[in-house]
């Protein structure tokens, strides 16, 4: 089988095509011939050595996977050779095929194409999480969302329309007319330096009910500043550690970290709320996980939801991939392909 691995902590140059071999299904697992492979912002960080999950290179990462079942271990009856199916996948997903436990698979639905399917868990699991289960964003409320147009951005952006909030989106201003199409409801640069302010004068001076942030550092402390009494802050990301070098990039993201904003007490008085989200922490809680996949699956199945696919890339091509996501050049889902 192909496989792309991370040689060693570095720029995208140190991807790597290499031939291993074809895994077998061991009890309860599924092997599954990859059609197509989700590239997410948590690879870039693996690459660069900031990833702390991680495995260490030499390594294969990649969280989620589409394609057919090539095989089927014992204890497996869910699935049979020739089904389409998608799967979460802790690493390991950058390969022709990937062999998987059972609870981390799912038919693809009718109608879904596998690009469409690859494109889907880690995306909209985590802004189900971000906006349902942790956020508890109602209908009528404002959302704030960083890196709108990117593959958390555009499927929070995704849940919020079926719940009925209102988005405002930041993002580069060269993505803000395919955001508009899309009905972001206000726009900001990613380059404001007044962010706050605009925040506010597009609230009438309220601010935000909900804010989702992976920038991390300083934007944390204007992400907290954005919101309204009650709102929440949801940091699922420091994407600001890269850029200037594996150590530089994280200690100028952790220096900007509002320590002292984020006390019992000042939450208190603030009445506002700070949480975090990490989905790869949850790899055990199939049952919580299953739970939320199958009802972004209703959704799909009822035309509510529709991934946003950018480009995909051939796995001897995984160095560009890494880098038109490193230079936010995305607009949605980046793939790779075998």
């Amino acid at each position: 089988m192909h496989q792309v691995w991370i040689t060693r902590y570095g720029p995208p140059e140190v991807l790597a095509l290499r031939e291993a071999a074809t895994p077998q299904p061991a009890t309860g697992e599924v092997l599954i011939k990859v059609a197509a492979a989700g590239v997410n912002f948590a690879d870039i960080m693996a690459r660069l050595g900031l990833y702390p999950d991680a495995p260490k290179p030499p390594c294969v990462v990649g969280y989620e996977v589409a394609g057919e079942v090539a095989a089927v271990g014992p204890s497996v009856a869910e699935f049979k050779t020739g089904d389409k199916v998608i799967a979460l996948t802790r690493f390991g997903g950058y390969a022709s095929h990937v062999s998987v436990r059972k609870e981390q698979v799912f038919a693809l639905p009718p109608g879904l194409e596998l690009a469409q399917g690859a494109a889907l868990p880690v995306t909209y699991l985590t802004a189900y999480q971000l906006l349902v289960a942790m956020g508890r964003l109602r209908e009528g409320e404002t959302v704030l969302v960083h890196s709108a147009a990117g593959g958390v951005g555009l499927s929070a952006l995704n849940l919020a329309t079926i719940i009925g909030a209102r988005v405002i989106g930041v993002a580069s201003a060269a993505k803000h007319d395919f955001l508009r199409q899309r009905g972001v409801h206000g726009l900001i640069d990613s380059r404001a330096t007044d962010m706050v302010d605009r925040v506010k004068q597009l609230t009438n001076g309220r601010g935000v009910d909900l804010v989702l942030d992976a920038r991390g550092g300083r934007s944390w402390r204007e992400s907290y500043d954005c919101l309204s009494p009650t709102g929440r802050l949801a940091m699922f990301g420091l994407a600001t550690a890269v850029g200037g070098g594996r150590w530089v990039g994280t200690v100028r993201a952790l220096f900007g970290v509002p320590w002292l904003r984020f006390n019992p007490l000042r939450l208190m008085n603030d009445n506002r709320g700070v949480f975090g989200v990490n989905l790869g922490h949850l790899w055990d809680q199939h049952a919580m996980i299953r739970g939320w996949m199958e009802q972004l699956l209703a959704w799909q199945a009822q035309g509510k939801i529709t991934p946003v696919l950018d480009r995909s890339f051939p796995f001897a091509e995984a160095p560009a991939a890494h880098r038109h996501i490193e230079g936010r050049g995305n607009i949605g889902k980046v793939l790779l392909v075998p």
